[in-house]
């Protein structure tokens, strides 16, 4: 059974294009969006209506809370656990997001995590207005050997060190490290790549949308569950702006064109990530990109 992955930056048609290619294949798609774990969270990160997914099985979907948060190791089991499913039926499985730490997780023996540069930058602002002391507190705290074993003056690996007890959800010395190798080494990785005004116009566009379509009335009914309970579900793309527009903290025409702006800036941090992989091949997905996946994989 094969495994299929359709990756690239936000807005450049990869869910479409996944149902599409699992009609074609008999397959089932895994979702590798980290904010598409979210019940609730679906205007705003541009989930796949049921009726879009046209009778295909979609999973790793709406799995969690938005005052739950989730970790790489967590979801590096469970989607394992889902391909081994989809293959014990004698399924092809597609796996589609933008994400790519939940990809590699999926496809490498990944024990040190990549960099997550949302928690990054939290712990460095963390330590230029607290100092030191309460982060090196915190890490004798979750993790004892790792505080023994890292100078409290060297900032730079305490730092560290919490930033992958926050993406593992494990201790720090849980996660030595050792030579990479892919689990699935037959695995297909194709990415949608726009030349980049393009891509910007369907992120405006798209931003527009979601307001159109009700994106203040989703953020209020997860403001009501607790999403800023949570420290995951909160940082999605566009809900800390439209609750910030609900809040009266900015107008509405101030939160969509500060999303467009993230939404465009996140695009090219996807798109440097992806690009050091030189496992994927790139195509557009204006040029026949269906045929041109199906041609590789048969």
């Amino acid at each position: 059974m094969r495994l299929i992955v359709i990756c690239g930056a936000t807005a450049t048609g990869k869910s479409d294009l996944a149902v599409l290619l699992a009609e074609k294949t008999n397959a089932e798609i895994i979702n590798a969006d980290s904010m598409q774990l979210y019940r609730g969270m679906d205007i705003g990160t541009a989930k796949i209506s049921i009726e879009e997914r046209q009778g295909i099985a979609h999973h790793m979907m709406d799995l969690l809370d938005v005052t739950e948060d989730a970790n790489v190791a967590w979801y590096q089991e469970k989607a394992r656990s889902v391909i081994s499913e989809i293959h014990g039926r004698g399924k092809d499985a597609i796996i589609v997001g933008g994400t790519g730490l939940y990809i590699k997780a999926i496809l490498d023996e990944l024990n040190f995590p990549d960099t997550d540069p949302v928690v990054r930058a939290e712990l460095e602002l963390e330590l230029a207005t607290k100092g030191i002391a309460p982060l090196f507190e915190r890490l004798e705290k979750l993790d004892p050997a790792a505080a023994l074993a890292i100078d409290k003056a060297n900032s730079r690996r305490v730092i560290r060190a919490l930033e992958v007890i926050k993406i593992t959800g494990k201790p720090f010395t849980a996660n030595l490290p050792r030579e990479e190798s892919s689990r699935y080494p037959n695995a297909k990785q194709f990415g949608l790549v726009m030349e980049r005004d393009s891509l910007s116009e369907r992120i405006s566009l798209r931003v527009d949308q979601m307001w159109e379509k009700g994106l203040v009335q989703e953020a209020e009914k997860l403001l009501a569950a607790g999403i800023m309970q949570g420290t995951t579900a909160q940082r999605a793309l566009g809900y800390a702006q439209v609750i910030a527009q609900i809040e009266g903290k900015v107008s509405q025409e101030e939160a969509q064109e500060e999303t467009k702006r993230a939404t465009r800036q996140y695009a090219r941090r996807q798109e440097t990530w992806f690009s050091r992989d030189e496992r994927i091949t790139w195509i557009s997905p204006t040029q026949n990109a269906l045929e041109r996946i199906l041609e590789s994989i048969n």
